[in-house]
């Protein structure tokens, strides 16, 4: 692992290589693709519109930038609470480094890395993948009038399971977000496979497949109940500018895996929380909490989860909201590597409601103001081992947001906000004793730059 300083010299060496590259040429644009400026706001999957000339291979840098100001406070229900003494202060500075290559008419190369994050805090590669919009090189006219409404992606790439992850924070770049955090269960994860999308008339659908981890794998385990098992998912919805003022947009989403080494899809972020440090113990690090104010319900091993997003922008008016179910077990709760053999136990379940409202204005919106509400239930599974069975028990957990932004710039953001947020139904006794009656708030302020 890089130490901090050799990160930093690291940053500051691309950034340059950047910074020379657009002063000598103008950033070309990339066909089929979601500008990662204000642009990109409220865009999901990339348009199908043929909107840009093909002239040859083009690359383009381009990067995300995140310097923000926290000032949260916490408590829990312990007498001694042992939670990570917070004062006001400034969060590492968290960067992206993005490459977008037109490698061919239709068809593109898309490469993010983290140069700075508060997980992996040396340079880090998000994913890449090839998108393909067109086939021409199959010099097939019957190909040619079949893709015309598909797109296919293929790679180490964000799995598309539901709408929340095209607007959330991923490290540097979170100038799309207009909160300064996530949802509570942040459904976010990188896999290795393939999306195929046929889009016409406003309708989307799409089918993936990849293999259900967040880093590729080739091992079979040989134990009952332990093989892995691919991720199958897929998306259907609506998205459709009704009028001038109106655009209304609603998707459902499924995915399910049978059998997993570690499933990620609520625990893949490898950047971190906004939330630094919030109802985290004295003990912990930069890189150890990255999770903090999020909730992952641990269905590594199995998992099916099926969420509905409806978005509608009315004039300055936009509500965006998140209806989410989700169930599974991890392994030893499916009697998996056990040395003392115990009854598999039933699925347990999870559920999230997120609703946020915001109203933008000025000439070119670029003034907002908002309130969001996420609230979770689900069960929890503590003390679980190879030699002994755990206990469950319900938990809630709920966050109100008030939020502000400025976009400066079609580039740069000035956003803050306001958040409470508090657990309900914790014990007292065992690994999440720390949110036993707990609670945090305060507010956080946050510039972004993306490019």
């Amino acid at each position: 692992m890089k130490t901090k300083s050799a990160t930093l010299r690291t940053l500051l060496l691309v950034l340059g290589l950047m910074l020379g590259w657009t002063a000598w040429a103008q950033q070309p644009t990339i066909q089929y693709w979601r500008p990662y400026d204000k642009r990109g706001v409220n865009v999901f999957e990339t348009p199908k519109e043929d909107t840009v000339g093909y002239d040859g291979m083009k690359v383009r840098f381009g990067a995300g930038f995140t310097q923000g100001y926290q000032n949260l406070s916490h408590t829990n229900g312990l007498p001694t609470t042992g939670l990570y003494e917070m004062a006001g202060g400034f969060p590492l500075a968290q960067a992206n480094f993005n490459i977008d290559a037109q490698l061919y008419d239709g068809v593109s190369l898309n490469l993010v890395s983290y140069m700075a994050s508060h997980h992996h805090n040396e340079f880090w590669v998000k994913g890449g993948f090839l998108q393909i919009d067109k086939v021409g090189f199959l010099k097939s006219e019957f190909f040619d009038n079949l893709w015309k409404n598909l797109t296919l992606k293929v790679g180490h790439m964000e799995v598309n399971y539901g709408d929340a992850h095209f607007r959330r924070s991923d490290g540097g770049h979170t100038l799309w977000n207009p909160w300064v955090e996530n949802n509570i269960m942040d459904a976010f994860t990188t896999e290795i496979g393939a999306e195929l999308y046929w889009k016409k008339d406003g309708i989307i659908l799409m089918g993936g497949f990849t293999d259900g981890e967040i880093q590729g794998n080739v091992a079979n385990p040989s134990a009952p109940g332990a093989k892995r098992k691919p991720n199958l998912y897929a998306k259907a919805g609506f998205d459709k500018q009704l009028s001038d003022d109106l655009r209304v947009r609603l998707t459902g989403s499924v995915v399910t895996t049978k059998s997993s080494a570690r499933n990620t899809l609520y625990a893949g972020d490898r950047t971190g929380s906004n939330y630094q440090y919030a109802m985290d113990l004295t003990t912990a690090t930069l890189t150890t909490a990255y999770t903090s104010g999020r909730f992952n319900p641990g269905l590594t091993d199995n998992l099916t989860a099926f969420v509905i997003n409806p978005f509608v922008k009315f004039s300055g008016l936009e509500v965006f909201g998140t209806f989410e179910w989700a169930k599974g077990n991890s392994a030893f709760e499916n009697g998996e590597g056990h040395t003392t053999p115990y009854a598999a136990q039933d699925d347990r379940k999870a559920q999230q409601t997120a609703i946020e409202a915001l109203y933008r204005f000025g000439k070119e919106e670029q003034f907002y103001v908002g309130a969001r509400y996420i609230t979770v239930n689900a069960t929890v599974a503590e003390g679980y081992t190879a030699a002994a069975a755990g206990t469950r028990y319900d938990v809630t957990i709920d966050r109100t947001s008030f939020g502000a932004g400025w976009f400066i710039t079609r580039n740069i953001l000035l956003k803050g906000e306001y958040v409470t947020q508090n657990y309900d139904g914790f014990r007292d006794t065992g690994a999440n004793n720390r949110f036993y009656q707990g609670k945090f708030d305060g507010f956080v302020v946050q510039g972004a730059i993306s490019f």
